[in-house]
């Protein structure tokens, strides 16, 4: 299961009321969003990267996968319903955000849960956030890209061994995922606290000394965000004499409008107004790598034999 997006530009207004749980958006929030979309290219390509995961997880593990998207189509509903078409007797529900929080995967599990009304055994994967498998190929995300990118220093470019040791003195590693708004946490949510575990881990992995976290993608809804924000972290790290800034999205697992705006438009554009350089990891999208971990992570559900699928 996915967040779903708009296709076309003309789809963003019914896809903005779907995200507001139906309530219009004024003209000007609209355009506001249609130009986002605008400047990376017109539209998302989330779409296509969770058709091309779910064509790979399926070929994976030899069995049927289905999309179900929480705010666009193809519904959770719709999936659940050719689940069942097919003949499935057990389903397991999986969401393409590897962290929990019961605002945002917990709504998966409720439509998925809703949907299904008993007429299949679910099985739902809340949360990956420290699925060792995971952890691992997050931390190679990371590596390669200190490494692997053209890091300039003195003029040129130096030695492969030089420069990886250079690369983690001179760099500094912000995770981030998705804001959520703070009230989150007077429940006992334990969102923050699972992309903080994830960080740590990672970084323990990849050898990463100097890192930190901050959230991106907060909303204007008039009530207080979970922080740090991105922007504000770059302010901070600039101030501390950090000019080589990695930015590590843990909390997506697929280019979108939250990487490439969020990150490579305005991040960017910030960076360069405090003379950072700032890159970021590849999304893991529909990586080989990347579905052998989500199948590894499946395999080992108890009731996985045989079962039906819903990313």
């Amino acid at each position: 299961m996915a967040y779903g997006s708009p296709s076309r530009p003309e789809e963003i207004p019914a896809y903005f009321a779907d995200i507001r749980s139906g309530r219009p958006a004024s003209p000007e929030a609209v355009e506001e969003l249609t130009e986002r979309y605008r400047r990376i290219g017109g539209t998302s390509p989330l779409n296509e990267i969770t058709e091309r995961q779910r064509a790979a997880l399926e070929r994976e593990l030899g069995l049927p996968v289905y999309v179900g998207m929480k705010h666009w189509t193809p519904r959770i509903a719709e999936a659940a319903e050719g689940a069942l078409a097919e003949g499935a007797e057990r389903v397991v529900g999986l969401v393409l955000a590897p962290h929990f929080s019961r605002m945002s995967v917990g709504g998966y599990h409720r439509q998925l849960e809703d949907a299904l009304a008993r007429r299949a055994e679910l099985t739902f994967i809340a949360s990956y956030h420290a699925f060792e498998p995971f952890i691992e190929l997050l931390a190679e995300r990371v590596s390669d890209a200190l490494t692997s990118r053209s890091w300039e220093a003195g003029g040129g470019l130096r030695p492969a061994e030089a420069a990886a040791v250079q690369a983690r003195e001179d760099s500094h590693v912000v995770f981030t995922a998705h804001s959520l708004p703070e009230r989150i946490l007077t429940d006992g949510d334990p969102y923050k606290e699972q992309l903080l575990e994830t960080s740590s881990l990672v970084a323990e992995r990849a050898g990463i000394e100097s890192w930190s976290f901050a959230f991106q993608s907060e909303s204007p809804t008039g009530e207080p965000w979970l922080g740090p924000d991105i922007l504000d972290e770059l302010d901070r790290l600039h101030g501390e004499g950090v000019r080589k800034v990695l930015v590590a999205p843990i909390g997506f697992v697929a280019d979108h409008l939250e990487i490439y705006w969020d990150i490579d438009v305005e991040a960017r554009e910030k960076a360069a107004e405090l003379g950072l350089e700032v890159e970021r990891t590849e999304s893991l999208n529909d990586d080989p790598s990347f579905i052998r971990v989500l199948a590894s992570l499946v395999t080992q559900q108890p009731a996985f034999h045989p079962a039906v699928i819903t990313p």
